[in-house]
């Protein structure tokens, strides 16, 4: 079996019950890492992400997957994702479906730092190893669970705070600002939130508002619309990831105002490319998210073995404009 997706529950209860056969068959195990496998078997790795109606997600399940296609005679691959970003109980549910089919490792991307914990805790229990990527999980909670749970990411205030910088030293002094926030319990939206902010406040810019828009399109695109209406005067957006960019942008082209509006993402996906080579977003910041689940199914493999401390992996982030657009080779060499 090269690979395995999980798209609906019935294809779950499936494979639940060919785990169980296997189980059977392999007799006990130790609970701790190996979840009652003989030696012969291959591990399975669960990548459990967020919406995959973002690109950004999109393109992790494929790097995991080439990865996995690579790497067939190693392990197993399940890959699993929510419809939006804010669908926390099918995450949940996805988390204990894992448990159920008594996968050896979850490598996730939580839609929430702080909901996605208890049944990441339940995974613990059964020997499950977990690996989180993208999104930390939050400290003080996984401390009351006395959890340790590597995370494997960028330091997202760094990327947002520099992005904005790189915007704010184009515009005039006291610039006003629109900061458009993802979903608020999430800590890569808090972080990049916080490193906007300080942005604005090194530059001595104005936050003039600064709303959630749940990291989705089409609901960036209405509070922009209601924001514009109440502050025409805003030269500066700054949207925690790329979907939010593209729904600023299309209302600020709505909005017919009398003064050009930057617009700053964050993740770098394609579809930003047309709007930064035409000048409707000024620049986005790549985190080479299409490694987060490499990265990440490749520590739970290590850990599986027994190979492998429990520390946090920092990825490199770096800012992108026109000119690394049209010129790949001008991009900065992420370290």
């Amino acid at each position: 079996m090269k690979r395995l997706r999980i798209r609906d529950i019935g294809l779950q209860l499936v494979l639940v019950v060919l785990a169980m056969g296997l189980l059977v068959i392999a007799g006990c195990g130790s609970k701790e890492g190996d979840q009652g496998r003989s030696e012969d078997v291959k591990p399975q790795v669960a990548l459990i992400m967020k919406s995959l109606a973002n690109e950004f997600f999109v393109t992790m399940a494929s790097a995991a997957e080439d990865h996995q296609e690579q790497h067939q005679d190693t392990y197993e691959l399940i890959v699993n994702g929510i419809k939006n970003e804010s669908d926390l109980a099918q995450q949940v549910a996805l988390v204990d479906q894992m448990i159920g089919v008594g996968v050896n490792a979850i490598v996730i991307a939580p839609a929430d730092s702080k909901a996605l914990v208890p049944a990441l805790a339940r995974a613990r229990e059964k020997g499950i190893h977990v690996v989180n990527i993208d999104n930390r999980l939050d400290r003080e909670v996984l401390a009351e669970y006395d959890l340790v749970i590597p995370f494997i990411g960028p330091n997202n205030r760094k990327g947002a705070r520099e992005a904005a910088d790189f915007a704010l030293r184009q515009l005039p002094e006291a610039a006003n600002v629109v900061i458009l926030e993802g979903v608020t319990t999430a800590q890569n939206a808090i972080d990049r939130r916080m490193g906007f902010e300080d942005a604005v406040a090194a530059n001595g810019a104005n936050v003039v508002s600064k709303q959630s828009a749940a990291w989705d399109q089409t609901k960036a695109a209405e509070v922009t619309a209601a924001i514009l209406v109440r502050h025409p005067d805003v030269q500066l957006i700054l949207a925690a990831n790329d979907n939010m960019a593209l729904g600023a942008a299309s209302a600020v082209s709505f909005a017919d105002l009398d003064h050009d509006v930057s617009i700053v993402g964050f993740d770098n996906i394609s579809a930003v490319h047309p709007l930064i080579l035409d000048g409707r977003v000024l620049a986005t910041v790549e985190q080479y998210g299409d490694q987060f689940a490499v990265n990440g199914i490749e520590l739970a493999l290590e850990m599986i073995k027994g190979q492998s401390e429990l520390v946090d992996r920092e990825t490199p982030l770096v800012t992108i404009s026109r000119a690394d657009i049209e010129d790949p080779d001008t991009q900065s060499t992420a370290q």
